[in-house]
């Protein structure tokens, strides 16, 4: 313990942070993290189970404490290790502290199932993780910078050479801000990216340019406490408001005023973040790299690369810590955050193949740089998704290479290969069982129950380095992946006319199009199929000519020249009975059954005021409450499910009565 207390006064002089691995078992791993917080002074931070600590938190809350910071803090990994607050926690510590993680017995770790599994692998109950426990004991093992204590062993402290002294930073600018202050000063109408990882001061450098406007400036950010730091440079000059509020003044006001500052761009929609940058002369956009956020290079591959006057600079120096601090090389080495892939510019012959189910162990310089491409080009790539990569059942994976280095990435993942009285009762809407993405929603929003018993492989990421792209390598990926044996490959996307023609021209049919636009890319959600087997090829027919049919009463598509087949149908028919039977005496939801429910109105001579002011006159859920004297969507919703029943009865009592009797059985299964 005097040594570690030693360490801990040098690591301080020298501005760095430092990581303790203690493996064992629950008791004893709990006793020495008591003993480090008993002998070594700090505020000491607890993330994990509840365990009487003055300060502590859940995984799920690390988030929460970003922007502040603490004296050495514990992680607690022994039965489950969520990767992702780990990193964040990384990020709050102060120089001269230790990160404590407890886990499991090395040797006994691999076998263990992981509690924070059930989050990413799609799996009922928690699986062992053998790869990424491999991973994790070959990094930490091999990192001469990182302690490890083990219940067999006694611990050993290193002699480490002595550091610079370390200064920390006065909240004056730091040489890289006053370049980019300058830059700033003097730039002309146009946008400045600032990118940085954690703890380089780019909010600090946004606050302190604001202070040194005489034009106004306007804030934004995914949220309002994650511009604590910009708030406290800017000033009296802080000024905020939310990305939506700004979006909604832009729409009656139009063009705005000065300065647009936007801290963690990466984090908004991309369609809602050109909105509100179009709006201003002036843009400064700052965003995480190397995160585990997940932003960063794909944020200006994909953002903003349709910016003609864009100005990107970056900041490398740490000001919290010291350069080259132990603790967020060894997070760096951990999580694969480094996305230095794209920097070079690729040459050699070009190669495919896919990776095989033990490469992690035998070449893991292979997938890691795969991971990082994929990181690098999917600016929401998250360490979840490399735990998911490395462990969770039904992955696959292709790659193209030139020379050694990786240069176009494709993952797939198993769906779909439901019971038949599974696949029946998630078309019921009473089922949804985890995992299995467009196969459920095949089932849940498509005209076949049977739909989900098909097997399939979904596109979860595709990449191709920024120097490699329109050569064809990402259409070459998936013609190779189309030797699966499967019934169809699948892909759920944000919708633009680009990205479908990608698709396309891959051979992928629509299946399906969302009514509301996703969160994270502002778009609205499209899938598409593309059939291997005849009854995918069935499948893709029947939901193309589901959807040519409901296509005229699907509002946000309407302008939309979509390759679906001409069809004028405004009668009920079959499938029309089947999905308003499922719809109003089951759990079909609304956006499943609108052109369904369209033809009813047509037909039907009832009032049915819920379902035609919805669908008809374009009523709001909270007009429609009011007017109908309703508590709210659920009861709007209630109301509308019995006018769609009330109507079946009314046009074939028998019928109606039959079918509902099918589909109410199915909530048995």
């Amino acid at each position: 313990m005097q040594q570690l207390l030693e360490l801990s006064a040098q690591m301080a002089r020298e501005g760095i942070r430092r990581l303790l691995v203690v493996s064992g078992a629950p008791a004893w791993c709990e006793q020495q993290a008591t003993a480090l917080r008993d002998a070594l002074p700090g505020d000491w931070l607890w993330v994990g189970e509840q365990r009487g600590w003055s300060q502590q938190c859940s995984p799920r809350a690390v988030t929460t404490l970003l922007g502040r910071e603490f004296s050495h803090a514990v992680f607690d990994a022994r039965s489950g290790f969520d990767v992702a607050a780990f990193a964040a926690l990384g990020g709050t510590l102060k120089a001269g502290s230790w990160l404590v993680l407890l886990t499991p017995p090395l040797c006994t770790w691999a076998q263990q199932p992981d509690a924070d599994s059930c989050r990413w692998s799609d799996t009922a109950e928690p699986i062992p993780t053998p790869v990424f426990v491999d991973h994790f004991c070959r990094t930490v093992l091999d990192d001469a910078q990182t302690l490890v204590w083990r219940e067999d062993q006694p611990l050993t402290v290193p002699t480490f050479t002595a550091r610079p002294a370390w200064h920390p930073a006065t909240g004056a600018p730091q040489q890289e801000q006053a370049d980019i202050l300058a830059q700033l000063r003097a730039m002309p109408p146009g946008v400045m990216v600032v990118t940085a990882p954690r703890g380089r001061g780019k909010s600090a450098l946004a606050g302190m340019h604001i202070a040194n406007l005489a034009v106004p400036a306007v804030v934004t950010a995914p949220t309002r406490v994650a511009t604590d730091v910009l708030s406290e440079y800017a000033g009296e000059r802080f000024s905020f408001i939310a990305p939506d509020a700004l979006a909604a003044q832009i729409s009656q006001q139009g063009a705005q005023p000065g300065w647009l500052i936007v801290d963690e761009a990466a984090a908004i929609p991309g369609p809602l973040l050109h909105t509100l940058t179009a709006a201003f002369s002036h843009v400064l956009l700052t965003t995480t790299v190397q995160g585990y956020e997940g932003t960063g290079q794909g944020f200006l591959l994909k953002f903003c690369a349709g910016f003609p006057d864009l100005h990107h600079c970056s900041l490398s120096t740490p000001l919290r810590w010291a350069k080259g601090c132990p603790l967020e090389k060894a997070i760096s080495e951990l999580l694969l955050l480094d996305d230095a892939a794209t920097r070079d510019f690729p040459t050699g012959e070009l190669a495919m193949q896919p990776l095989l189910a033990n490469i992690w162990q035998e070449k893991p310089a292979l997938p890691a740089a795969l991971y990082r491409l994929l990181a690098s080009a999917h600016y929401r790539t998250s360490p979840l998704d490399l735990r998911r990569m490395m462990d969770a059942p039904g992955q696959h994976f292709w790659l193209a290479s030139k020379g050694q280095t990786v240069v176009a990435a494709l993952w797939l993942v198993e769906e779909g290969g439901l019971t038949p009285a599974l696949s029946q009762a998630v078309w019921a809407g009473f089922r949804r069982p985890r995992g299995n993405l467009v196969a459920q929603s095949l089932a849940a929003h498509g005209g076949s129950p049977l739909a989900a018993t098909l097997r399939g492989r979904r596109v979860s990421r595709i990449a191709v380095h920024p120097y490699c792209q329109r050569e064809g390598i990402g259409s070459a990926l998936i013609a190779h992946a189309q030797q699966a044996d499967c019934d169809y490959l699948s892909v759920s996307f944000g919708y633009t006319r680009e990205l479908w023609r990608f698709w396309q021209r891959c051979g992928f049919k629509l299946v399906r199009l969302g009514s509301y636009r996703e969160a994270s890319s502002g778009c609205f959600t499209a899938m598409a199929l593309l059939p291997l087997s005849d009854a995918g090829r069935a499948l893709v027919a029947r939901e193309q000519q589901r959807l040519a049919r409901d296509l005229p009463w699907l509002e946000a598509w309407r302008e939309e020249k979509l390759p679906l087949p001409d069809v004028q149908a405004t009668t009920l028919n079959e499938e029309d009975w089947l999905e308003l039977v499922g719809f109003a005496f089951a759990h079909r939801p609304l956006s499943a059954a609108i052109g369904a429910l369209s033809r009813l109105l047509k037909t039907s001579r009832l009032p049915l005021a819920a379902l035609r002011g919805q669908l008809s006159t374009g009523e709001s859920e909270q007009q429609l409450c009011q007017r109908l004297s309703l508590t709210g969507r659920k009861a709007l919703l209630a109301q509308q499910r019995a006018e769609a029943g009330q109507a079946l009865h009314n046009l074939d009592t028998k019928r109606a009565k039959t079918l509902k009797e099918q589909v109410q059985k199915l909530q048995f299964f």
